[in-house]
């Protein structure tokens, strides 16, 4: 019966071990995860920058998945490029190391498992009755308090472990029994969903005598590739940019793991003839030494390769034919801006992608591109699906101001995309009257103006030309209409004919009224954004 306990107890304290991490990952992300997300683009320069930041991220935030999800938003939104989300990538790695120190340092060497009691009661209290950055302090300084508790409670249940799991039930130490532990550490990771817990709990097993060095050095390498399997899975329905980034991550992981695995005895004997008492003593610093040594060696390794890596990942999960298709992931509503950035930037995309159909339809070749018009009409669906699920409260917020904006974009983009697939009529008139010729020139040049600047980026150089085009417009469709009733008054066109210029006239105007309020809408919510 007493073992039963013991054994609760130990379950009992990798819950709270976990319930911990997330409660302190919550309270962390909520203080810092803004800076966090500012500071990911503004120093994710090269891949080296990028693992560095990545790192940092990873060990403020105590999650290695707050800085995944960030950067394959930032990739999607094109803040980064795919080389530089990926040492971001890499440096997450890094950056989780964190937690297994973390642990052996404080949990172990200080037990700070009764002394961080009242924290617990100090931090609930301050997430209870206060709001704003000092309740995040207090979410975080509980879910640290709870952390350690939970450590103590596996220490104090590790004489059952003694029994149940000791170096003589383990498979061996042979290449195949290390091979097993990894495919064990995979395995507990994808059921915790946790690599942490997995790495707490291991250590706590070697602090306790219940396994081996060895052995506990091949259940964490399983542990670090696990936690890409859980970011591969969270990649499904994702657009190409999440997939790239996530079966990186697997890929990388995978490479790390191995050679980590063949690390293990020459990191061994290392020891055992510097150092083999700090090895017997301090197994387990030696074990979370093992945890960063093999990652920081991965990303030494994999750095100077990190283009052809990308180029690799691109081959295996090829961009799709038609570019301007892509899937929202649901993910990316955890951080208001970046979702908010990952739409901007696809409407930009749609709208570039309109023009040039438009260019298509009045016979211009340069820059003129047919688009599949149910593709296209189910992308301006799914990016309105998308912004209606990013729901703001405060009307004073940047983010607010960002929101109106967007949804002015994809409002006018819709009404824009109507009169294209709706008044093909219209168009070809346009495109074959002689009667329009000079607004059918002066209608492209528009359009292929602002494509030039929509491919700088040069949004507020974008919305001055197109709203004092608008303007000219109006001026000249009214003295157009007013030439065109004229000749049919003489007789020079007749009515039906002059109708259809009429028509045809008016969609220019409409259209080009359309594009002038995308263009200053863009602007507006990029100004949004600064603020």
């Amino acid at each position: 019966m007493n073992s039963w306990i013991t054994l609760s107890q130990a379950v009992g304290g990798i819950g709270i071990f976990i319930l911990g991490m997330i409660i302190m990952t919550q309270g962390l992300h909520a203080l810092a995860g803004d800076t966090i997300r500012n500071a990911l683009v503004r120093f994710t320069k090269t891949p080296t920058s990028g693992v560095m930041t990545g790192a940092i991220s990873t060990a403020i935030l105590q999650s290695s998945s707050a800085t995944t999800v960030a950067a394959v938003g930032f990739v999607a939104a094109g803040l980064l490029a795919f080389p530089e989300a990926l040492g971001i990538i890499f440096g997450a790695n890094v950056g989780t190391t964190i937690t297994g120190w973390m642990v052996a340092l404080l949990g172990f060497k200080l037990k700070l498992g009764t002394i961080v009691l009242p924290f617990i009661l100090l931090g609930s209290s301050l997430k209870l009755f206060s709001k704003g950055k000092i309740a995040d302090i207090g979410f975080a300084v509980a879910g640290f308090g709870l952390i350690f508790v939970g450590i103590s409670f596996m220490q104090d249940s590790m004489s059952v472990f003694k029994d149940i799991i000791s170096v003589q039930n383990f498979p061996g130490d042979s290449f195949v029994g290390r091979f097993e532990l990894f495919l064990l550490g995979i395995l507990v990771t994808i059921i915790t969903q946790s690599s942490s817990a997995g790495v707490a709990a291991t250590l706590t097993m070697i602090y306790g005598g219940a396994i081996s060095f060895e052995q506990g050095a091949a259940l964490v390498v399983g542990m670090d590739v696990g936690t890409s399997f859980t970011a591969a899975i969270a990649t499904i329905g994702g657009s190409t940019e999440v997939k790239r980034t996530g079966f990186s991550h697997v890929v990388y992981n995978i490479f790390t793991g191995t050679a980590a695995l063949f690390l293990i005895a020459p990191y061994t004997m290392l020891f055992q003839s510097l150092a083999p008492a700090f090895l017997m003593q301090q197994a387990e610093i030696v074990l979370v030494l093992f945890h960063t040594f093999f990652n920081l060696l991965g990303v030494i390794v994999i750095i100077p390769f990190t283009k052809s890596f990308a180029h690799l990942m691109q081959k295996i999960i090829p961009t799709p034919k038609q570019k301007y298709i892509q899937n929202f992931d649901p993910a990316l509503l955890e951080n208001i801006p970046l979702a908010l950035s990952v739409v901007q930037k696809s409407l930009e995309n749609e709208f570039k992608t309109l023009l040039q159909h438009i260019l298509y339809l009045l016979g211009e070749k340069k820059n003129a591109n047919k688009i599949n018009i149910h593709a296209f009409d189910k992308l301006l669906d799914e990016t309105q699906d998308f912004l209606d699920m990013i729901n703001l409260k405060n009307t004073q917020d940047a983010n607010w101001q960002r929101l109106i904006n967007l949804i002015h974009v994809i409002d006018h983009l819709q009404r824009l995309f109507d009169r294209c697939s709706e008044d093909e009529h219209r168009i070809l008139l346009l495109k074959s009257s002689s009667l329009l010729t000079k607004e059918k020139n002066q209608f492209i040049q528009l359009i292929q103006t602002i494509l030039q600047l929509l491919e700088k980026e040069s949004l507020e150089q974008m919305s001055n030309f197109a709203q004092n085009n608008d303007t000219n417009v109006v001026k000249t469709v009214k003295q157009k209409r007013q030439n065109i009733t004229s000749l049919m008054a003489d007789g020079t066109v007749n009515i039906d004919e002059g109708t259809y210029q009429l028509e045809a006239i008016r969609w220019l105007q409409r259209s080009s009224a359309h594009i002038a309020r995308i263009a200053y809408h863009l602007e507006q919510a990029i100004l949004s954004a600064g603020k």
